[in-house]
């Protein structure tokens, strides 16, 4: 065993659990491939004032969990605990903006890392595949993440999921309701530190998990109430478009995500298969991140789905994905002459599209077999000395165990035909 492991909150993904994975940020990409939204990648660590401006210094994420360090040359940098302002900075750096065609709609998959308590479904390094439609401030794009999250998890097969959906307004209205609920938050029995943030944020409170806070907000004033019309026309319309593509959703007037950065539209994915973190997605539009990053006024929209608590919510509906075996054809050689040969011959598969292994080792027939039926290839090509002889290969079906022999020169599109 290894004198070091994977530090606590981490997770090493290993064969035949990756291919999961793998599977998974293929479901959630295809949609957006689809429909317009183009790759983007951006570094793992980012400058911290990127992360305080945007997520908000009041959030959890910048106050407690985020991972911070100083260069030698006295940068200040952060992992990145999220994948919005990362995409955003990236597209203002490149000017994509400026490009005339809004909205930029990008996607994007990463590892993202947080120093929060390591639990079921809560990571400290995680994975997700996120979108993000940058430029344009139209409840159609809103409409449409929601509809290609939920044809991604459908495509995987996930059922027992469901779609939260709030409008937190914007700065015309979210004043008069942040007045509103300050004033409410001022007459709780709330320790110092969620004092000071019901002052800086007062909508973080409302996202508190503790039972002893969440007892107290019984009767806190609704942003819902507060709406002006052009939000509440704005979120009728979102809502209206979501309906008619029939993806079904709840209205949750308490939903506000953990970010200080949404307005407007707000939505979330949850699963009941997952106990305390049931939350396997989530996103909204975010009109004034742009500007809190030093950019030009850009309203934009976005989402990010967890591929870890999505594979958990596929294991906790029994769903198993039907993946593609890794490899198709298995070769075993007996004797040096044959190792030369098949060896060729894997290779010219390979350059065929093939996915093709070989018994490497030298090992003999029975030990050379068993690592063909690990492998879950569905043919095995098998020669020895006499069969180069004769000119021939054995080609063996694994899941019937019919053997034939095929000419040394007809294996290629022998194994080809067989495979269509």
């Amino acid at each position: 065993m290894s004198t070091f492991q994977a530090p606590k909150g981490t997770y090493d993904l290993i064969p035949p659990r990756s291919a999961t994975f793998l599977a998974v940020r293929d479901a959630i990409s295809t949609p957006l491939r689809n429909s317009g939204y183009g790759y983007i990648e951006t570094p793992g660590f980012e400058n911290v004032e990127l992360f305080s401006r945007g997520v908000g210094e009041s959030t959890d994420i910048v106050t407690k969990e985020m991972y911070t360090l100083t260069t030698k040359g006295n940068d200040h940098l952060a992992l990145r605990p999220e994948g919005t302002a990362s995409v955003l900075r990236a597209a203002l750096q490149a000017n994509l903006h400026k490009q005339g065609n809004l909205p930029v709609k990008l996607w994007y998959s990463g590892s993202y890392y947080r120093y929060e308590r390591a639990q079921a479904g809560r990571y400290r390094h995680f994975s997700q595949v996120g979108a993000e439609a940058i430029g344009a401030e139209d409840p159609a794009l809103d409409a449409e993440l929601i509809i290609l999250a939920d044809q991604a998890y459908r495509s995987l097969g996930l059922r027992n999921f469901r779609i939260l959906l709030n409008s937190l307004g914007d700065k015309e209205c979210r004043p008069v309701y942040r007045e509103a609920l300050q004033g409410f938050l001022r007459g709780l029995d709330l320790d110092e530190e969620t004092l000071r943030r019901a002052e800086i944020n007062p909508l973080r409170v409302l996202d508190d998990k503790r039972e002893s806070v969440q007892k107290q907000l019984v009767g806190a004033p609704l942003l819902g109430d507060y709406l002006c019309d052009a939000c509440k026309a704005y979120h009728e319309e979102v809502r209206a478009l979501i309906t008619a593509a029939g993806v079904e959703f709840e209205d949750d007037a308490k939903l506000v995500r953990g970010l200080d950065y949404y307005t407007r539209t707000t939505f979330e994915f949850v699963h009941g298969g997952l106990g305390s973190q049931s939350a396997v997605g989530g996103g909204g539009r975010y009109d004034g991140l742009s500007e809190m990053i030093g950019g030009p006024a850009l309203p934009s929209v976005g989402w990010a789905l967890g591929v870890d608590r999505t594979v958990l919510a596929l294991e906790a509906e029994g769903i198993e994905l039907d993946l593609p075996s890794v490899t198709s054809v298995f070769a075993v050689a007996i004797g040096d002459e044959a190792r030369r040969l098949l060896f060729g011959k894997v290779t010219e598969l390979r350059k065929q599209g093939i996915s093709a292994d070989f018994s490497f080792g030298g090992k003999g027939l029975k030990g050379a077999m068993k690592d063909a039926n690990r492998s879950g290839a569905r043919f095995a090509v098998v020669a020895g000395e006499r069969d180069l002889a004769e000119g021939v290969v054995q080609l063996k079906d694994m899941e019937s165990g019919e053997q034939q022999a095929v000419a040394v020169d007809a294996l290629v599109d022998a194994v080809r035909a067989k495979l269509a």
